[in-house]
Parts: C-alpha cells; sequence; structure tokens
C-alpha cells in the first residue's frame, strides 16, 4: 500500500519536479549532449544553440503544481486534465509527456534515451521544432497558454456535461489582470456540482511580468482572501518564507491540494446524493494560491549583481549563453548541476524506475486524458431533419412576408430546429452567448431549455433560468462565452456562440487562436480532430435602426477570410430555410471555424426547401426564377451574399427588368462565402474552392457583375481580383457609414439599396450599349428622385417611404 502523504513519497514527488526542471531549463539552450555531467561529456560549442529562444520564469512553479497534480491522481484516483494559463510555458507539459512515455508514444523519434532526449531538446523553441507554448503539438494540452485571459474560461467550458473531470487550472498572475480572466472568475456562478465536472483554480503568484511586479502578488493573504470570497470561493494558500525550504512547499503543498480535491469531492457528493446546491447556493469551490517565486531554483544574480531569481529578470533567457558566446557556461552547469541529474537518470538517458513507478498509468496520465484530444465521446450530433422546421415557399409565397410574423425572422425558424437538436442531445451540445439568445429570437431553444444559472432564482421578475439549463448567457461577456465554447468544443462536443455582429469583434483574437490550434492539430497524426466551432452573427451592420452606426461592423468576415480557408466556413444564407439548412451543414463538419450571418428581423422569404439544400451543400447557386437567361450569354450578372443584400439586389434586378424586360442577365445567390476565394497552394488545397471552369459558369468573363454584400467591399474586390477576372465588379456592401435612422437608411448609407444597385447597373449597361442612354437617363433620373423622396421622408417624418416597405416579388419579364 503506497503512503501518498510520506516523507518518503514527498521526496520522490521532488525529484520528478527537478527531473522536469532540468529537461525545461536544458532544452532552451542546449542541441545536443543533454545529459553532460551523468554520461561525464563536456559541453562543447556546437552543443549550444546559436539564439536561445524560450522562457524560464513561469516552469518552475507550473512544474511543481504538476508534479503534485500527478501525485493527487494516484492518491484519489481523478480524472484530471492540466490547463496551463501562465504565458510561454511550453517545457512544463513537454517535460512531463516526455517522462510518463506519452510523448514518445505520440513522436516516437524522441525516444527515452540520450539520443532521443537530444532529439527533444534540439527541437523546443527552434526552426522546424515545437513552439515555446502548450501548442496542439504537445499531449494533453487543449489550451495554448500563451493567449492570456482564457485558461478559466477554457477550463470550466470543458467540464460543462463532464462530471467525472477535473480541470487542474493554472492561472498565471500576469493573465490575471486582463478583462477575460477577471469576468471568467464568475465562471462558479454557472457550474453545476451535480451534473458538471470541477475546476480547481491556482492562481500561479510568481511576483512578476515582463519587466513589471504583478497586482496580485503585491496584495496581502487578506486582502486576496477577501477578494476570492467575495467571488464566492474558498481560498487557502501556498507560500513560504524562505523559498529554497522545498520540503516544506511540499509538505504544505500536499496538504493543501489535498483539502482542496476533498473538498470538491464532499460538494459533487452533496449535489448528486443529496440535491444541495440546486437552490441558488453557490458552492464555495476551493481556490488555491500559490505563492511560487518567479524563475525559482533558476540562477540567482546576472554578472552585475542584478537579482534574476524571483524577479523579472527571469521572464525569458536567464543566462546570455549562447554558441558564439559560452562565458556564462560554467553558470549554467552550475544550474544543471543542482537538480542533481544523477539521482534522476540513467547513464542511458532513461528515467530512474522509482520515478517511473510514481507517475500515473494509461489515461490517467494528464498527457493522455482522452478529454484532451477530442474528447471521450467523439460522436456526432444526433440531427432531427432540418426541412420539418422550414418554410412553405412557393411562386405564391416568395419574396413576401408571412402573416405569422415569427416565420419571417430567420432566427426564429432556426430556434425551433435548435430545440430539437437540445432534446436530441441534452448532455452533448450547449448554446452560449452573452446575455442576448432572447434577442437574437431563439425562442423555440427556450421552449426546450433554460439557462443555466446557479444563483437564487427571483421569480416573476427572473424569466426561463434554472441550475439545469442548457443556454449559457447570463453573464454579459464576449470573452467569457467564447472561451466556454471553445473549451466546450475542444473536449468534443458540440455549441453555438451567438452575438451581434459588432461585438464578435471583441473575440477575433480568440477565434484566430482557435483557428490556429486547429491548423496545428491538424497536423499531427496522434491528434484528432474536433466538432467545428459554430458562431452565429446576428442583429447585424443592416439591422441596426435603434443602436445605429456603434453597433455595425461586418468585419469578422473579412478577418477570417485572410485564413486558411480549410479551416474556415463563411455562411450567409439569405433566409430561413438556407439558414436551416446551413447550420445542419454546419453541425456535420468538423474541424472548422463556422461564421453564420443571419436575420433576427421580419424579412422576405426566398427559396424552397430543394433550393436552400443546394445553396447549402453547393455554396451557390444560380436562381432561375430571378434570372432572364439562367443559361448562356449575359449581358450583366446580379450576385448578392446575405440576407438584407439579397433583397435588395432581388429588388435591384426586378426594377431594372421592369423598364429594361430585353436585358440578359442571371442572379447568383452565395450562401458560402469562400467558395468565390482562390488562395489554395498545392500544399494546402480546399476542395471547397471554386476551380476556374467553376467559376465561370456563375460568373461569364468579361461582363459586369453587380454584387449586393453584407460585409466590406474590398473583400468582394479582392475574390475577382484572385481570379483575374476580366469583367468589372461593382460591390455594394458596407461602407463605415450611419446613424441612428430607420432600417433601410441603413442600407442607403452604404448604397447597398435596390435604388443604388439598380441605378449603377442601368449606368454600365448603357455604357455597353445594350440599353437606350435616353432610356437610361430617365431611368437614372427616377431612382434619384425616389433617393431624394427617402431622404426627406425619413429625416422629416421618421419613416420609411412605401417604394422600400410595401415591395414584393413578382415575376420577371
Amino acid at each position: 500500500m503506497v503512503d501518498y502523504d510520506s516523507k518518503e513519497y514527498l521526496e520522490l514527488v521532488d525529484k520528478w519536479w527537478r527531473a522536469t526542471n532540468y529537461l525545461s531549463a536544458g532544452m532552451i539552450f542546449l542541441k545536443s549532449n543533454p545529459l553532460f555531467s551523468v554520461t561525464n561529456t563536456p559541453i562543447k560549442a556546437e552543443d549550444v544553440k546559436v539564439k536561445p529562444i524560450g522562457h524560464w520564469g513561469t516552469i518552475s512553479g507550473q512544474t511543481f503544481l504538476y508534479a503534485h497534480a500527478n501525485r493527487l491522481i494516484n492518491k484519489y484516483d481523478v480524472n484530471m486534465f492540466y490547463i496551463g494559463g501562465p504565458g510561454h510555458g511550453g517545457q512544463v507539459m513537454v517535460t512531463n509527456a516526455y517522462l510518463d512515455g506519452e510523448y514518445t508514444d505520440d513522436y516516437p523519434e524522441i525516444t527515452q534515451d540520450v539520443e532521443g532526449m537530444s532529439r527533444l531538446f534540439k527541437r523546443f523553441s527552434f526552426p522546424g521544432g515545437i513552439g515555446s507554448h502548450m501548442t496542439a503539438q504537445t499531449p494533453g494540452s487543449l489550451h495554448e497558454g500563451g493567449e492570456l485571459g482564457y485558461s478559466l474560461s477554457h477550463a470550466f467550458g470543458a467540464v460543462f456535461d463532464n462530471p467525472d473531470q477535473i480541470a487542474f487550472a493554472v492561472v498565471g498572475d500576469g493573465e490575471s489582470e486582463t478583462g477575460p480572466s477577471m469576468a471568467s472568475w464568475h465562471s462558479n456562478k454557472f457550474l453545476n456540482p451535480k451534473n458538471d465536472g470541477a475546476v480547481l483554480p491556482i492562481l500561479d503568484l510568481n511576483g512578476f511580468k515582463i519587466s513589471n511586479p504583478t497586482i496580485f502578488s503585491r496584495m496581502s493573504d487578506e486582502e486576496i482572501t477577501k477578494f476570492f470570497e467575495g467571488l464566492g470561493y474558498s481560498p487557502r494558500f501556498i507560500e513560504n518564507d524562505d523559498i529554497h525550504d522545498y520540503a516544506a512547499y511540499h509538505e504544505l503543498a500536499a496538504k493543501v491540494l489535498d483539502q482542496a480535491i476533498e473538498d470538491i469531492q464532499a460538494i459533487q457528493k452533496d449535489a448528486r446524493e443529496n440535491g444541495k446546491y440546486q437552490d441558488g447556493t453557490i458552492a464555495a469551490w476551493p481556490v488555491i494560491i500559490a505563492r511560487l517565486p518567479k524563475g525559482w531554483g533558476g540562477p540567482t544574480h546576472d554578472a552585475d549583481g542584478n537579482p534574476i531569481e524571483n524577479s523579472f529578470r527571469a521572464h525569458q533567457v536567464p543566462l546570455p549563453l549562447e554558441q558564439g558566446d559560452l562565458s556564462t557556461l560554467p553558470k549554467f552547469e552550475e544550474w544543471m548541476n543542482s537538480y542533481k541529474p544523477e539521482e534522476l537518470f540513467n547513464a542511458d538517458g532513461s528515467l530512474k524506475d522509482e520515478l517511473k513507478a510514481i507517475a500515473p498509468k494509461g489515461d490517467k496520465r494528464m498527457s493522455a486524458n482522452p478529454i484532451t484530444n477530442g474528447g471521450l465521446d467523439r460522436s456526432d450530433l444526433k440531427l432531427p431533419n432540418w426541412k420539418d422546421f422550414a418554410n412553405d415557399i412557393n411562386d405564391d409565397t416568395r419574396g413576401k412576408e408571412f402573416a405569422d410574423n415569427k416565420q419571417n425572422m430567420d432566427m426564429a425558424t432556426l430556434s425551433n430546429y435548435l430545440g430539437a437538436v437540445s432534446e436530441l442531445n441534452p448532455t452533448r451540445f450547449r448554446f452560449f452567448g452573452p446575455d442576448e439568445t432572447m434577442s437574437n429570437r431563439l425562442w423555440g431553444l427556450f421552449k426546450v431549455t433554460p439557462r443555466q444559472w446557479m444563483e437564487e432564482v427571483k421569480e416573476p421578475n427572473d424569466q426561463l433560468v434554472s441550475p439545469e439549463g442548457r443556454i449559457i448567457d447570463s453573464q454579459l461577456s464576449e470573452h467569457q462565452a467564447e472561451g466556454w465554447l471553445e473549451g466546450y468544443t475542444l473536449t468534443g462536443r458540440v455549441g453555438i456562440f451567438a452575438s451581434y455582429e459588432s461585438f464578435l469583434r471583441v473575440v477575433d483574437s480568440m477565434i484566430t487562436q482557435h483557428f490556429k490550434w486547429l491548423r496545428h492539430a491538424s497536423e499531427q497524426s496522434w491528434r484528432h480532430d474536433y466538432p467545428s466551432l459554430n458562431l452565429i452573427a446576428t442583429s447585424t451592420a443592416f439591422q441596426q435602426d435603434h443602436n445605429g452606426y456603434t453597433h455595425q461592423d461586418p468585419g469578422l468576415l473579412t478577418h477570417l477570410a485572410e485564413k486558411k480557408s480549410n479551416f474556415v466556413r463563411e455562411y450567409l444564407p439569405a433566409d430561413g430555410n438556407s439558414l436551416l439548412a446551413v447550420q445542419e451543414r454546419a453541425f456535420s463538419e468538423r474541424h472548422k471555424v463556422n461564421l453564420l450571418v443571419a436575420s433576427k428581423q421580419p424579412r422576405q422569404q426566398w427559396f424552397t426547401v430543394e433550393e436552400a439544400e443546394e445553396l447549402a451543400n453547393e455554396g451557390l447557386k444560380i436562381i432561375d426564377w430571378a434570372s432572364t437567361a439562367p443559361e448562356g450569354d449575359v449581358d450583366i450578372t446580379f450576385a448578392s451574399a446575405g440576407t438584407e443584400p439579397t433583397i435588395e439586389t432581388l429588388a435591384g434586378l426586378w426594377l431594372v427588368n421592369q423598364a429594361f424586360p430585353d436585358v440578359k442577365f442571371r442572379y447568383v445567390n452565395i450562401v458560402e462565402l469562400l467558395r468565390l476565394q482562390k488562395k489554395s497552394t498545392p500544399k494546402m488545397n480546399d476542395e471547397r474552392e471554386l476551380t476556374d471552369a467553376e467559376f465561370d459558369k456563375f460568373f461569364q468573363p468579361d461582363t459586369p457583375v453587380i454584387f449586393g454584400f453584407h460585409g466590406f467591399e474590398d473583400l468582394v474586390e479582392s475574390f475577382f481580383f484572385e481570379r483575374k477576372f476580366r469583367g468589372d465588379v461593382y460591390p455594394h456592401g458596407y461602407r463605415e457609414d450611419g446613424d441612428i435612422t430607420t432600417t433601410y437608411d441603413m442600407r442607403v448609407y452604404s448604397e447597398l439599396d435596390r435604388f443604388h444597385q439598380a441605378k449603377q447597373a442601368v449606368e454600365v449597361l448603357s455604357a455597353n450599349g445594350v440599353v437606350d442612354q435616353a432610356k437610361a437617363d430617365l431611368f437614372i433620373e427616377q431612382m434619384d428622385k425616389t433617393l431624394a423622396k427617402h431622404f426627406d421622408v425619413t429625416r422629416n417624418e421618421g419613416r420609411d417611404i412605401e417604394e422600400f416597405t410595401k415591395w414584393e416579388w413578382s415575376p420577371l419579364k
């Protein structure tokens, strides 16, 4: 029977810690000869990297915590995974995965001997190797770490609906100063100990950032205690006056962490067996404050006598050792030998048997926990038939609004489908948002499930909140919602984050980091794929009448289009049926970032179920009922992508057709925007990009295109430029202008409206000799008069003109 509390066992934990520190320090500087003192082989210049790159400051504190997490796993037989919040801490998980064997399992060339250790050292933070963060290349990692602020959000998102998992979440004290991190401490108000797992947050107070002290580290224990108790946590501390009394640190850490695990288990037992914490009482989850010095155990002073250990100077490379300057080599050797590597490794580079014995086994290793590699259950969602929720579109209803106003709201149509998805997947689907789910018309989802909210419910003032809801949107933080979704998705489940379009930009850097994770993960043969990250942008630029200019920004479309297109899908469905079809496809695809732009306001409906299905599957379609020449040569092409652009483009081409019925044109509706893009290389091919021949079938070469677009116009221009399109393209999109005004005036501001589109089409047609100039001039004058009337009525009466509000689709001439 192993005594996990004995002095002898803690000495083994200390040795494990020393082994990880030895490897972590060595891989910054060396590319060969890693066990120089054990093998009695002096370090030569060629063993040292030309330019060592990496970070030391946060490493030894995290490796200390990781070693104790291993002990907790062994003692309590828990399932635990590691979240490394402090930036640039890649060595922490790399070295632990190497010592417990998982790294070699995933990378067989990194053998557990001197030769394999040399390869490991060389590849760290080295061209063609691995980064200094906890990237997707690292076994056990599901959180990159260098993107400060999101460790807790990711940790909580990962344990939602994972009742048997504990996230060992280390939060950096520099990270803790970020807005997202401060908001994420409120996650305890949403975690249900009955059905969800647990997060053990450890605030790693090492004292310093890059060159400044950190705020939390200068707060007293009393101040920190009040802070966390005010948030509802039960704080406890790991600290010691003598930073080099390692035995005292180990004894205290074991005691404090043991109590934390026992408290977590007691909370869960009370919730699961006694029904506790379901009445508005928030469990006092433990939080650990660990004062572990920056650069702990490393070089103590530089050549000028300035402190390195326990100062900001330990942040990056703590010694100026490099291949061209070996002056500090003796100090480096003294540092490395302080870990007593001969007690840790055999002469052949293998780990001592006594240390192998204390590593958790199999999936219990944090480096091998399936939760960190696509999840325990990697099956797809069970999906209802989206067609059961579709609107009935035919020649009589197309382009008109239904009597039931809710049928005209695309998001309301989608909500009924999402409600069914939630019913079919009660533990594998969640909806996230920043208090906008009701505003975004997801009423059908609320009929099936309330919000998850662990605080007291005060009826009748509160509405649709419960400890066991599937919607989490009660915190007004985009960072929090996105972080929860990423953690949920990276552990194999499926979710959606819906937000007002302009405020998705708040988290575009988070989305970028997730994209980078997907790209790195796809390059690792041992990594499983992930469900796609689903984002819905609604309350969009062209429907912001009451909020106006401040709530306009469709720029996420451009931001994501700049990424590798085989990991990104941008969908702009124009009505409820195409939104349903696209959402099913988004749920079915894996390893993507899906951005859906959808309307929540009453809008005309256009496409039959069959048309919507083709649009979703093919990404775009020539619409025969809106084309006078769906095949063959045309005089002009009309195209649109997005809800309001489709309305205005169809209305614009209808105006042109009524005045000039002999003009031959086709209309192309684009739902999957990046099918137009051409940026693939043979190495990074995206099967969704149209070939040049396919593109020419939709957009006839040498023929002008009027393009109604939801986003910034230069994105459309870039597509046609990449294609070397010989005709002219005239995008009518968002032009960064607006005000608090009427619904249709928002479109006029950007000249997206039907009258500007029709006017430009006729100008182009007359310039090309397709229509009579005199008739064209008369038409253009009519368009200008209508726009002048629009301006007069909106500014004087505060309403839209009938030419907008009363228009309905009728067949073309």
